[in-house]
């Protein structure tokens, strides 16, 4: 067929309604939607095993001769069951296959295949139910590499690659937009080349070079889309906000600023007080007091005759910064108000009026919320600052609708991340940086140790102890469920330019399971779990239970990383600690120590034996450093990028900004950032709107383009 990537995904033969519902439900509406629907994994079939030699927890692939006629037999009504057996040189298998009669002349005698499925010994002989199977000829040897792609309910394994070769057929002639010059100064694979290797690749060393080159795209991609939204944002027009003594704030303070905290406000300052929008961010460590540098803007703001605005990613984190600030801002006689999807309508129509009021006397100077802010009808008389925190959870398309709103107003957010500079300047590269590195006096540390699994009685017993003090539990496994710890896939994070050696692992503790077993371990406490999947308001609920002291252990994934405040909570334990990234445990370890009790982090992982591991290393910073700008070094050194923008439980980027990235995330290459963001700026230098290059000034559009569903 020929097409266009725009063209809708029902045009494919065999896609109707139903079909076309389901790819809608992953996101996919056009044939560019799914030819740039990676595979999340691949099936290493090429990886055969003689049957005495196939390991029985994991499907595997084993070659096999058929050696009796399948016959088939009616079991329990309408149910069909077809058998035979195959053998290779190191045993017999028996294969059977449900209700799926029409393969008994698939399995010619004689014929050999080669199956994949999980084979299980029985007696002498083995079993396998239901495989994939292909024939297999000498003259014609299979691919060693079968992609997996994310499924939704009516689409099969075998519709999706089969659309996906589709689409790939009819992409032959698609250009690209990558610049020759730069793709053979940096030696990156054509497009072409990139699409079918991603979808069906040949050998690692081709997939590896398809990875690192789609990677590369979407860096190059969004480093432009960085530059060209910046210079859009620097235009005259900002109200300047010269009344900016904060010494009202200041008294209100049970402590003084830190140096670090001084001079970012001072910072703030410089930049409110001038007619050009401001577009800074604030990191620092969890607790280096980045709340009150934002407070210290909002009160810029109101002093100066205008209205300020914080949106938080959670109702529990916006309740948070309200329970906080409100009183202080009512105080000094800022109207205050919270707006959350929780807040009544009336309420909600109070707040919109109060915010659209013209007089200023009656004015609502300051609201706090969640993305409730962006929605319909929430509209400033006279806005000043916005303020956006956990800025991971937001980004380049969220501040641009809140700019749209409030045309010119003044722009702050904040991320609890430590981050390297250099790569903080490539990843927020649309904001000016500020770093409070450094941490209020009296600040708790957090003492930080590392077991395996030999202590898991006094670990329990340390829990136990923990509760029966008062204190509160956080323990963080890295799956969701068993199913999601299963390991019978090559990851596509794991593609090198060799082939991936075997996880030895241990299996991945899962919240849902771990959190049922400590219910009978520990009967005697109150147990819940959370985690990603679970919707917005189940998440809320537990999270209020657990800050409210119903809750004693709380298992959860990494969902809880950030933006959660429970001071009395003092002990985190992190499960299969080995499968995080520093900064990652970093942020966990941060959950704790935020009250008056003495806290604890227990990391525990059977890679502490591990001597000379990457896994060990990473599990002796963390014993012995504290320093989260530190942290974050040492972790770009040993992982490189990608620990920084991969998601907790997803694989969209994170510090992206709210842009939707597929391979960047699996980056553990800091020079093909690097390279990626200074080929950028060369371009940029060269074509300050991309002008000359107007197919990739294209895919810059659709990668910066506000759509509705940005917003969940």
């Amino acid at each position: 067929m020929t097409a266009n990537l725009t063209d809708k995904i029902g045009v494919l033969h065999g896609v109707g309604p139903a079909k076309i519902a389901a790819y809608s439900k992953l996101g996919l509406h056009t044939l560019g939607d799914l030819l740039y629907h990676f595979p999340r994994a691949y099936e290493n079939r090429g990886d055969v095993h003689l049957l005495k030699d196939a390991p029985e927890d994991c499907r595997t692939a084993v070659v096999l001769t058929v050696g009796t006629e399948p016959k088939s037999a009616r079991i329990r009504g309408r149910m069909s069951l077809l058998k035979f057996r195959a053998f290779d040189e190191s045993g017999v298998c028996e294969i059977t296959f449900f209700n799926q009669d029409y393969l008994k002349n698939h399995f010619v005698l004689g014929s050999t295949f080669r199956f994949w499925g999980k084979v299980q010994k029985k007696r002498k002989n083995y079993v396998m139910t239901s495989p994939e199977s292909e024939p297999y000829l000498e003259d014609a040897p299979l691919p060693d590499l079968l992609p997996v792609y994310r499924l939704s309910q009516g689409l099969t394994p075998k519709l999706v690659a089969a659309n996906v070769g589709t689409v790939l057929g009819a992409a032959t002639l698609l250009e690209d937009p990558l610049p020759d010059e730069i793709r053979m100064e940096e030696r990156l694979a054509t497009l072409g080349f990139a699409l079918r290797n991603i979808h069906n690749p040949t050998d690692y060393v081709s997939l590896a070079k398809a990875k690192r080159r789609l990677i590369f795209d979407e860096f190059f991609t969004f480093a432009l889309g960085l530059s060209l939204t910046k210079k859009q944002a620097k235009q005259a027009g900002a109200p300047p906000c010269l009344q900016n003594d904060i010494s009202p704030l200041l008294r209100t303070l049970p402590y003084t600023l830190t140096g670090a905290q001084q001079r970012v406000i001072d910072e703030i300052r410089r930049d409110m007080a001038k007619n050009l929008p401001m577009s800074r961010i604030v990191v620092g460590d969890v607790g280096c007091g980045k709340t009150v540098c934002a407070a210290a803007a909002m009160l810029i703001a109101v002093q100066s005759g205008r209205q300020a605005a914080l949106m938080a990613p959670t109702e529990i984190l916006a309740r948070q910064h309200f329970a906080d600030l409100a009183p202080i801002f009512e105080a000094m006689g800022m109207k205050t108000a919270l707006l959350i999807g929780a807040t009544t309508a009336a309420e909600k129509r109070k707040i919109r009026a109060g915010l659209a009021e013209p007089d200023p006397a009656k004015r609502l100077c300051v609201v706090i919320g969640t993305q409730a802010l962006l929605s319909d009808g929430v509209e400033f008389a006279a806005p000043g600052l916005i303020v956006t925190d956990e800025q991971h959870r937001f980004g380049v398309k969220q501040r641009a609708i809140l700019s749209e709103k409030n045309e010119h107003a003044h722009m702050l957010v904040m991320s609890a991340t430590p981050i390297p500079r250099s790569l903080a300047l490539a990843l927020w590269g649309d904001l000016d940086l500020s770093r409070i590195d450094e941490m209020p006096a009296g600040r708790q540390r957090v003492d930080t140790f590392v077991v395996d699994e030999s202590y898991r009685e006094r670990l329990n017993a340390f829990i136990r102890k923990t509760c029966a003090e008062g204190g509160q539990v956080y323990i963080v496994c890295p799956a969701v469920e068993e199913r999601d710890a299963e390991i019978d896939e090559v990851m596509l994070s794991e593609i090198g330019e060799y082939a991936p050696l075997p996880d030895t692992r241990p299996p991945m503790k899962a919240a849902v399971q771990y959190a049922e077993e400590l219910k009978s371990t520990l009967p005697d406490l109150s147990v819940a779990f959370v985690h990603g999947a679970m919707k917005s308001k189940e998440k809320d609920a537990v999270m209020q239970d657990f800050a409210a002291g119903n809750v004693q252990v709380l298992v959860s994934t990494t969902v809880i990383e950030v933006g959660v405040n429970v001071p009395n909570a003092s002990l985190m334990i992190v499960e299969n600690a080995e499968r995080f990234g520093l900064s990652q445990l970093h942020q966990l370890r941060g959950r704790v120590g935020r009250g008056k009790r003495k806290s604890y982090c227990v990391l525990v992982s059977e890679a502490t034996g591990a001597a000379g591991t990457a896994a060990a290393e990473r599990l002796s910073v963390m014993r012995t450093t504290y320093d989260g700008f530190a942290i974050a070094e040492r972790d770009l050194s040993l992982r490189g990028p990608g620990d920084f923008l991969s998601g907790s439980e997803t694989d969209a980027i994170r510090q992206s900004g709210g842009v939707k990235f597929r391979l960047a995330a699996l980056c553990d290459d800091t020079g093909l950032l690097s390279a990626a963001f200074a080929r950028a700026r060369d371009l940029i230098t060269k074509d300050p709107d991309l002008t000359a290059h107007p197919a990739l000034k294209a895919t810059v559009d659709r990668m910066f383009t506000l759509t509705a569903d940005v917003i969940s």
